[in-house]
């Protein structure tokens, strides 16, 4: 009789980690397909609207008014050019003398408060 409780046991245990399986397999095939079948995304309209730097971030970007977007890659194309990104935090900016203005004199920087202090000089 003992073997058969431990049987009756081990099936039970075997089912329910095929149907967890099988539930994880539906899931995460729904996630797939619904991330393909999608249309392509348009971008955001404030995202698009021309901003114009003013004269401590012009330094690095330039004078022209252009959207957010092309500020930030300007600024990452400034601080790659110039390797001023931390080499062993990577997520540190070191600011040169064009950059400490609009870092707000700060020398050391976050990428994640960049985007804040940045945001401080677009009109």
């Amino acid at each position: 009789m003992a073997a058969k409780k431990g049987g009756k046991k081990a099936a039970k245990k075997g089912g329910a980690k095929k149907g967890g399986a099988k539930k994880a397999a539906k899931k995460g095939g729904a996630k797939k397909a619904a991330k393909k079948g999608g249309a392509k995304r348009t971008p955001n309209a404030a995202f698009m609207k021309p901003m114009q730097p003013d004269a401590a971030l012009s330094a690095v970007v330039g004078g022209n008014p252009m959207p957010r977007t092309e500020i930030t890659k300007k600024l990452w194309g400034y601080i790659k050019r110039n390797n001023l990104q931390d080499a062993k935090e990577r997520r540190m900016i070191n600011a040169d003398d064009k950059l400490k203005p609009v870092f707000g004199g700060k020398g050391k920087v976050s990428m994640f408060e960049m985007t804040k202090l940045v945001n401080k000089h677009i009109k």
